[in-house]
């Protein structure tokens, strides 16, 4: 385990409630981030990689098949404790981060998505302490999949829709947040983070910051097919 800059939080939402339809061909009788990669649940490899940088605490915002991710970690796994913000109906994902927040501690949180991997050290971060969000992006082949981030000066200004094609910046799905956004920009219970405040940042300082670091959205049985073998060989050089 590495010791975290001061100015990384040491604690981490997880968003492990999406419904995985993409990939209910290959694996439908667990929820996504639980699927097995190399004999073990994608969460496992994922919540281990966190506890290998530092991190101490997670709270996991759950929905679908909430009781089986309880039920695969518990209250500490890896040595991290571990906190669950179940939703009893559909809230996006921007309703769960928003509904996880207030369950942290510190000033500022680290956010991800449960499904993916970005293996990325999480100092990277912290270079713009200032801004309200701050949003890892990589440069792909083909944005068609993902949509992209619209960057300008370092600041995110907007998302493109999915579907354009050629290469572009997309979201990897770690993020480094304020605690106290859902006070600064209330919101409905539910709602898409990508969309209404990623895509609409208005008065928030939202950045981004460009990695090329190893990423895998393993929502697709491509992808998921890849992760496998992957997966494993990039947890032995770190990151998450």
């Amino acid at each position: 385990m590495t010791a975290l800059p001061d100015e990384v939080p040491d604690e981490v939402v997880v968003l492990v409630g999406g419904l995985g339809t993409r990939l209910r061909p290959v694996v439908a009788d667990v929820p996504k981030p639980l699927a097995p990669v190399a004999g073990r649940p994608f969460l496992h490899w994922l919540l281990e990689g966190f506890a290998r940088q530092g991190l101490r605490r997670a709270v996991l915002a759950t929905g679908y098949r909430a009781a089986m991710v309880r039920a695969s970690l518990g209250a500490r796994f890896a040595g991290i404790e571990i906190a669950y913000a179940e939703e009893e109906s559909p809230r996006g994902t921007g309703g769960a981060v928003w509904a996880a927040l207030p369950l942290c501690t510190g000033p500022r949180v680290l956010v991800a998505n449960g499904d993916s991997w970005i293996g990325m050290a999480l100092d990277r971060l912290a270079a713009a302490p200032a801004a309200d969000l701050v949003l890892t992006v990589r440069a792909v082949e083909d944005r068609a999949r993902y949509g992209s981030v619209l960057v300008e000066g370092g600041r995110v200004v907007g998302m493109a829709e999915k579907g354009g094609q050629g290469p572009g910046l997309v979201n990897a799905g770690l993020y480094l947040m304020r605690r106290d956004l859902p006070a600064r920009r209330p919101m409905p219970a539910a709602f898409s983070l990508e969309h209404e405040v990623l895509g609409r940042p208005e008065g928030l300082d939202v950045r981004a910051v460009v990695t090329d670091a190893p990423f895998l959205d393993i929502g697709t049985p491509e992808d998921y097919a890849a992760a496998q073998a992957l997966i494993p060989r990039w947890a032995g050089g770190g990151g998450v």
